[in-house]
């Protein structure tokens, strides 16, 4: 489909001027035990984490994560950090409310359960085949394998806290 019946469905309007140099920053889901989400994202998706703060008093926690293909351009100090960070597109946000990792019984809506609401995270891979069998290689739970449904050339795996990740890659997929 051309872009053009894109831009004319109902609904869509022109940005205005005003919104130039606006950028999607980043999305956050709540964890409930910080240092398990921490291994999957990093050890598991490559992902780095470049700022943490501690709200002690609100007995909570954030740690953004970026997908850094150079931790050399990452700056050093925090607070120049910080500043990079909140300009980065597609940082993922990990909140953690102190103290629900003690709890065996809770657990945070993932979404796609009744009533759905948030779907699911996406991670674009070079190549969706290798990087399924390294999960499975790992033992990632799966919601859905590329041999599963119609949909052969995307996956599903969960994060420690049951949110789905759609995995898939950018080039035409030869399954």
């Amino acid at each position: 489909m051309p872009l053009s019946p894109l831009l004319a469905m109902p609904g869509v309007a022109t940005p205005e001027a005003a919104t130039r140099g606006y950028v999607f920053n980043h999305t956050m889901i709540r964890v409930k035990d910080l240092a398990r989400s921490l291994d999957f994202y990093t050890r598991v998706l490559g992902f780095t984490p470049v700022h943490r703060q501690d709200f002690d008093e609100a007995a909570f926690t954030i740690v953004y994560l970026v997908l850094a293909p150079d931790r050399a351009a990452i700056p050093e100090d925090d607070g120049e950090r910080l500043r990079w960070v909140l300009g980065q597109p597609g940082v993922l946000e990990l909140t953690h409310n102190h103290g629900t990792e003690q709890d065996a019984d809770f657990h945070y809506h993932h979404g796609n359960a009744e009533p759905r609401g948030f779907g699911h995270l996406c991670v674009s891979v070079p190549d969706v085949g290798q990087a399924c069998e390294r999960f499975e290689a790992l033992g990632v739970p799966f919601q859905k394998r590329l041999a599963d449904g119609r949909m052969k050339h995307i996956a599903f795996i969960l994060d420690p806290d049951g949110y789905w990740i759609e995995i898939l890659q950018p080039a035409p997929f030869v399954g």
